[in-house]
């Protein structure tokens, strides 16, 4: 596969950057700036494709499934970034929502070379997570040919486990690999070759949809409300208050000690303020309705 990167999109060489190591800072930045704006658009146009592959993760988290993410380099790191949020903001498991990088966390900080181009390796640790039926498992690669994670979806797709591939170039064998494809086309970049730019910002944009879209499907919102915010600071706390006031239109004071009573949980302080009822009975009212608030609250 090495012997075809130079017709890939994301290879090329743009004549519009070819002199940038002789223009002023600023001129630079824009030509930068320019570039970046074509990516929502590039991302626009396979919503279609992102939004089906959602709706099948959703299905199997639903049933009690992880997200996996894996890539290498630039495409591992966002993995793992965008895993690493989940807790924090949508007070999941941390074992719900994984990345997985090549080369292993040494790799999130320093070049592990090599390590991209160990199909067996990214097998190897699809085996590791023992994964299965019910899991879902995102490759990432701007290339859409980086071994290591064409051996993770090979190992995840013969586990049973559903498998979607995220690049910036066409006719991928990633895509070829994976029941959802998700090409987002953004062409050269400014510096060529350097897909931690326009490719880099496509794949955290799409990250951020399956992410954040999955959530939202699965009732960790409430309406655009972070309900399932883990109190873990001091901002984070205020910020659950708030939200328990806002939602019930009990005042700050109510809000907290109804916060500090369901331990921290802002959707229990919620149904407690809501209905009337104690801890432990919000918790229960919120298991009957699927830990969705809104049902919850309604019914």
């Amino acid at each position: 596969m090495i012997e075809r990167l130079p017709e890939l999109s994301t290879e090329q060489s743009d004549p519009r950057y070819s002199q940038i190591d002789r223009l002023p800072t600023e001129q630079i930045a824009r030509l930068m700036n320019q570039a970046d704006a074509a990516v929502p658009a590039a991302v626009a146009v396979v919503l279609p494709a992102i939004s089906a592959a959602v709706d099948a993760i959703v299905a199997r988290m639903a049933e009690g499934g992880r997200l996996l993410y894996v890539g290498a380099g630039t495409s591992g790191r966002l993995a793992v970034l965008d895993a690493s949020e989940c807790p924090p903001t949508f007070g999941t498991d941390p074992s719900t929502v994984q990345g997985v990088i090549a080369g292993g966390p040494e790799a999130l900080t320093h070049s592990v070379e090599g390590a991209e181009d160990d199909a067996p390796a990214g097998a190897a640790a699809m085996a590791d997570l023992e994964v299965g039926p019910l899991d879902s498992v995102v490759g990432l690669s701007a290339s859409g040919r980086a071994p290591f994670v064409l051996g993770a979806l090979g190992e995840a797709a013969a586990r049973g486990a559903l498998t979607a591939a995220v690049s910036c170039n066409e006719g991928t064998p990633l895509s070829a690999a994976a029941e959802h494809a998700i090409e987002v086309v953004v062409g050269a970049e400014v510096v060529a070759g350097s897909t931690r730019l326009k490719a880099g910002t496509a794949q955290k944009l799409v990250l951020n949809m399956i992410s954040t879209i999955s959530m939202v499907r699965l009732g960790r919102t409430y309406g655009n409300q972070m309900i399932e915010v883990s109190t873990v600071n001091s901002k984070l706390v205020e910020r659950a208050r708030r939200m328990v006031s806002d939602i019930t239109g009990a005042d700050s004071q109510t809000a907290g000690a109804a916060l500090d009573a369901a331990g921290g949980h802002a959707k229990i302080a919620v149904v407690m303020l809501r209905h009337g009822l104690d801890a432990e009975g919000a918790r229960a009212l919120l298991r009957s309705h699927g830990e969705r608030l809104s049902d919850a609250l309604s019914g």
